[in-house]
C-alpha cells in the first residue's frame, strides 16, 4: 500500500467552499481500482488548512497522477491554494486494508 498524506492551505476565498471545489476530483479518485481509501479532514487546530489522507495498491498510485481527474486537479490547485501543498508518502508493504488497534478494544 502506498499511504499519502498533504496538507492543503486554500486561499481565503475557498477555504470554506474547498470541499466543493475538489469534490469532482474526489469522486473520481474514490471510483480509481486500486484506490483503498481518499480522504479529506478540515484542521480543529487550523481551520484554514485540509488534510487528505489517501492511500492506493502499491501499483495503483502511478495510474492516479496519470488519469484525467488528477491532471484537472493539478490545473485547479494553483488557482485556489494559497501555497505548493505539503505531501509525505510511504510504501508499507504487504497492507492493502486498515487494522483494529491493539493497545486496547472496545467493546
Amino acid at each position: 500500500m502506498i499511504l499519502i498524506n498533504v496538507r492543503f492551505r486554500p486561499r481565503p476565498e475557498y477555504v470554506e467552499n474547498f470541499r466543493e471545489k475538489v469534490a469532482a476530483f474526489t469522486e473520481a479518485t474514490r471510483a480509481e481500482e486500486g484506490c483503498i481509501f481518499f480522504d479529506w479532514s478540515r484542521n480543529t487546530d487550523d481551520p484554514n488548512e485540509y488534510i487528505l489522507i489517501e492511500a492506493f495498491q502499491d501499483d495503483a498510485a502511478e495510474a492516479h497522477v496519470k488519469s484525467q481527474h488528477f491532471q484537472d486537479a493539478a490545473n485547479l490547485f494553483p488557482e485556489i491554494l494559497l501555497e505548493t501543498p505539503q505531501i509525505i508518502n510511504t510504501l508499507i508493504e504487504g497492507k492493502s486494508e486498515w487494522d483494529r488497534m491493539a493497545e486496547f478494544q472496545v467493546d
